[in-house]
């Protein structure tokens, strides 16, 4: 989206006397609702094709209530898009967020780590100001206050 900016710029003639003047033409970027790697785009393509066709089409990325800081991630296969999602593609893998969703995962990029400390989705979500000990559930700055400690996994906050 091109975007008309109200800064003014001048040039100078060199004799002091002003040149030209014109409008300054900025581009807002806009931040992907959610990146999928290119190692978890692999891993989601080998579990969709383990399911039977017509029931996995589409990534769903999606956040609900609940854990015990407020909110946690629901990754799962979906047959298509619904009307409102945000619909991405990436290395060749279809992703749909649905608009509750989506102003919660802004930015995040979706990664699939197999080492020796984690193995399995991680998701890096620059909206997120506290988790739980496990990394199951999140708060957001506007969400509610977490508790003290982690009811489903033990951990404290």
């Amino acid at each position: 989206m091109v975007k008309r900016s109200p800064l003014r710029v001048s040039r100078s003639s060199g004799d002091g006397s002003p040149g030209y003047t014109s409008s300054v033409a900025t581009v807002e970027q806009e931040t992907a609702v959610v990146t999928l790697t290119e190692r978890a785009a692999e891993k989601i393509s080998g579990l969709m094709a383990q399911e039977p066709v017509g029931e996995a089409e589409v990534l769903r990325v999606a956040i609900q209530g609940g854990g015990c800081s407020g909110f946690e991630y629901a990754l799962g296969f979906d047959r298509g898009a619904q009307q409102g999602d945000h619909e991405l593609e990436y290395h060749g893998v279809k992703v749909v967020v649905d608009p509750f969703s989506a102003p919660y995962l802004q930015g995040s990029t979706i990664d699939f780590l197999e080492t020796l400390a984690e193995s399995g989705f991680k998701i890096d979500n620059p909206n997120v100001i506290s988790s739980c000990g496990c990394g199951s559930s999140f708060q957001v700055a506007e969400g509610e206050a977490a508790d003290d400690g982690c009811g489903s996994c033990g951990h404290a906050h």
